[in-house]
């Protein structure tokens, strides 16, 4: 892997973790197009610190508010919400633990990225056009944020994108653009987390099979991409809908499709 090649893997991952794209779609789709050796796991893994980097810098005052409420239990709207989000995780976690070897061995296809970002997109378009808007982040409900969490597990398929499925079930349950992007984004954090540490003990003590200054651009690109991703994003939406997302979804998958069938 060179440094250029470690940078637009940290693009992709910051850019694709938190706009509805899907990172792990397009770290599947972009070097198997381009011709390039399979970066491997070790390499997703440390680009999932650079998002969580990224996350954590972008929202590590409401994390700390959330915190202290959520010790002292729910009777604030912040502990409320805090225990929101650790149950809403649940499900995407079982899911992501019982079938991690079941993604990996067969679910890193091109193939199935493309038609995983065409039907995501249908998905995005009619949870968006058709979602009402009446729910702010501070009026969420338990149930509407589980549901939310169990929209996540969807992600495990590559070119589902995680903020694309919580963000079509929170639009189709009633919240605003901006709130379902602010409670995927805070969702994120624990599961990106889980993702950064959990695979770690694959790799205990057999070494590094990329330079470790490859790991430390792409960590750095996802971060400072992320970043600017998260702010771009919760703007965008105060003014704007998703259909811009949705149409790149389908041009893209559309041209993975091509050329998966005429390879």
């Amino acid at each position: 892997m060179t440094i250029l090649q470690a940078i637009i893997y940290g693009i992709i991952q910051g850019a694709g973790e938190f706009l509805p794209i899907s990172s792990s779609g397009h770290l599947i789709a972009i070097p198997w197009l381009l011709g390039w050796a399979d970066h491997g796991l070790e390499f997703d893994i440390a680009l999932h610190w650079g998002t969580l980097a990224a996350v954590l810098a972008y929202f590590w005052r409401d994390w700390i508010r959330l915190l202290k409420s959520g010790i002292h239990g729910t009777g604030t709207r912040d502990g409320q919400m805090f225990w929101y989000l650790i149950a809403a995780t649940i499900p995407g976690a079982v899911i992501g633990f019982l079938l991690d070897d079941v993604v990996e061995s067969y679910f890193r296809n091109a193939g199935l990225v493309g038609i995983s970002l065409i039907i995501m997109g249908i998905v995005l378009y009619f949870c968006d056009r058709y979602g009402r808007q009446d729910v702010n982040f501070k009026q969420m409900t338990f149930r509407q944020s589980l549901w939310i969490g169990v929209s996540q597990a969807l992600a495990i398929i590559p070119g589902v994108s995680r903020s694309g499925s919580t963000i079509s079930c929170a639009r189709i349950l009633g919240l605003d653009r901006e709130s379902a992007a602010r409670f995927s984004f805070l969702l994120s954090t624990p599961i990106i987390l889980g993702s950064a540490i959990v695979p770690l003990k694959k790799f205990y003590g057999s070494g590094l099979s990329i330079p470790l200054g490859n790991f430390m651009v792409g960590i750095l690109s996802a971060a400072i991409v992320g970043i600017l991703c998260i702010r771009f994003f919760l703007q965008y939406l105060k003014k704007a809908d998703l259909a811009i997302f949705v149409w790149y979804r389908f041009l893209f998958g559309a041209i993975l499709l091509l050329f998966y069938f005429n390879r």
